[in-house]
């Protein structure tokens, strides 16, 4: 098909990537692509007919998405800076061998509990989460850590299945359902034993 007027069979191409976590700019960026009625060739790919106008559209969307990707590098060099950090923590523990037992099965708790905490805000992995992940489970794993336990674990006998969780102030409850006919709303009954 053949058309003298100028635009049509020509388009704009944008092609974008934006990371799932976090989704606030990669949903700003798909609510303005549908404003806009741009046609979703693939995933990431989208088509505008070409005219000044909707280039200069998609130039707009096209630095959001350049400026989420930028955001989201900043947060993973962040992240790959505490790991890095950890990992230096980690070493250095591991590295003084005249840690009294205590100081140092606290040190090993801090250090995964700070790993944890990175963790739970890391939506970019970098290559040193799992730098940091050996390095405090070798920590863990070294001989001095294995022959202290840690204060408050061991000191108690574990509870087995035959150990009562809970103690006789309370009284068991017993659920029991009645028969009923097919449609008609289902009673409980509570008794107590």
């Amino acid at each position: 098909m053949t058309s003298t007027r100028e635009g049509i069979g020509e388009w704009v191409l944008l092609s974008y990537r934006l990371p799932r976590e976090p989704s606030t700019p990669r949903i700003a960026v798909w609510r303005k692509l549908r404003r806009l009625g741009v046609a979703q060739i693939s995933d990431g790919l989208v088509a505008l007919p070409a005219g000044a106008r909707t280039r200069e559209q998609l130039e707009w969307v096209s630095e959001e998405v350049i400026d989420a990707d930028q955001l989201a590098r900043a947060m993973a060099a962040a992240r790959a800076a505490e790991y890095q950090a950890l990992i230096t923590a980690a070493e250095e523990a591991a590295a003084s061998p005249g840690t009294d037992p205590p100081a140092r099965s606290a040190a090993i708790r801090r250090l995964r509990n700070e790993l944890r905490a990175i963790q739970r805000r890391d939506y970019f992995p970098p290559a040193e989460r799992d730098q940091a992940q050996a390095a405090v489970q070798r920590l863990a794993a070294s001989p001095e850590a294995q022959a202290v336990q840690p204060p408050g674990r061991g000191s108690q006998p574990a509870r087995t299945a035959r150990t009562p969780a809970r103690t006789a102030r309370t009284p068991a409850r017993t659920v029991r359902t009645e028969a009923r006919p097919a449609g008609t709303p289902s009673r409980v009954r509570k008794e107590t034993t």
